[in-house]
């Protein structure tokens, strides 16, 4: 298979290449969660230039949920007009659309949002000023979980193809899945069973309110050490999500050429592909930037390629996965070329704080 080959994934909808824009903080939405004529602007840009499949960025479903400022959200009925207007304009490009759903947990501080961050346990980290997290109650995961679940009906009323659980990079649900982060004793806690436990239920509750072709899927992080994140339990994660009512398993891997500590000289996308059933769709995300790397990583058992950095530089990547010597040009990046790939200055700034991203 070719990075250009077209692709059925469940519930009957085509993928036009193997291509994925993985969500991206951007911080271009208002105060208010709702979008931004920038933000819908930036991600039109890429599904014109042929991402077969468009994610926006993380969207959280409370409103204290925020991880940081400019942070869209889905937490409420104010915020369905932009996502609509979002959701005809990426569609009517031929992408499918998903909006990934998330909440901070730990990682919603108080200085953005004016509360006691939330966690599965009690937890603390850099940035929290010695304050430790409030271990959510049973009835408040239960609340939880309906939060996100009236959050994909949103998204399915503004006609997204579809959403992204956000189970990678230390939020919310990543927090529940790690044995460091996630210590507690009842039945949202224990083995990767019983810590995989909120996931399930949350794919279970959206996949029952949500119609037959509404798309979900899943992001995780194959290992996260300082949240208790480690590879063979993720493997497990894999066949149990697998055996869930989700369609597509996405593994954030930041560099998808480095292999694991363990020995074991395959690559972490290889791992998962061997591990979960040959026609499941599996996206692998990390540092992928020419042609060449997008068809190794699909040599390596990926049938989808995420990319993240190389998709706000060159908006068109996707049209260009024919040519096996496709090498677009790398960073830095002018604020004028930024600029002319739709861009705001508010992005901009943002991606100065990516060492050597922009020209300074």
């Amino acid at each position: 298979m070719k990075p250009a080959d077209t692709m059925i994934i469940g519930r009957g909808h085509v993928l036009k290449n193997r291509s994925l824009l993985a969500a991206m903080t951007n911080k271009q939405s208002h105060e208010d969660g709702t979008l931004s004529d920038d933000e819908i602007n930036w991600l039109v840009r890429r599904a014109e230039g042929d991402f077969a499949v468009t994610t926006t960025a993380a969207a959280n479903v409370t409103e204290k949920g925020r991880g940081w400022e400019g942070e869209m959200g889905v937490w409420g009925d104010h915020q369905i007009p932009g996502l609509t207007e979002l959701a005809v304009k990426l569609n009517l490009t031929g992408t499918i659309s998903l909006v990934q759903l998330f909440h901070g947990g730990m990682r919603a501080p108080r200085a953005v949002n004016g509360v006691r961050p939330i966690s599965a346990s009690e937890n603390t980290e850099q940035g929290m000023d010695g304050e430790y997290t409030h271990a959510m109650s049973s009835q408040e995961v239960r609340q939880m979980i309906q939060s996100f679940t009236d959050a994909a009906i949103r998204c399915e009323k503004a006609g997204f193809h579809g959403i992204e659980l956000h189970g990678a990079h230390s939020y919310l649900i990543c927090q529940f899945l790690g044995a460091k982060t996630n210590r507690r004793t009842d039945e949202w806690g224990g083995d990767i069973y019983g810590r995989s436990r909120f996931l399930l239920e949350l794919i279970e509750s959206i996949r029952a309110v949500t119609s037959e072709q509404f798309l979900i899927a899943v992001r995780i992080s194959p290992i996260i050490e300082k949240a208790g994140i480690y590879l063979d339990d993720s493997l497990k994660l894999a066949q149990i999500l697998c055996n869930a009512e989700i369609d597509m398993l996405h593994i954030s891997c930041w560099d998808v050429f480095q292999q694991s500590d363990d020995g074991n000289p395959e690559t972490l996308t290889k791992r998962f592909r061997n591990v979960i059933p040959p026609d499941f769709p599996l996206i692998s995300t990390g540092a992928i930037w020419d042609a060449k790397d997008a068809q190794w990583l699909m040599n390596e058992g990926a049938d989808i390629v995420g990319v993240a950095r190389v998709g706000i530089a060159h908006p068109d990547w996707p049209q260009n996965l024919n040519d096996p010597n496709y090498t677009p040009e790398r960073p830095p990046f002018s604020e004028a070329h930024l600029r002319s790939v739709a861009l705001s200055e508010v992005f901009i700034n943002y991606m100065k704080r990516w060492k050597n991203f922009v020209v300074q």
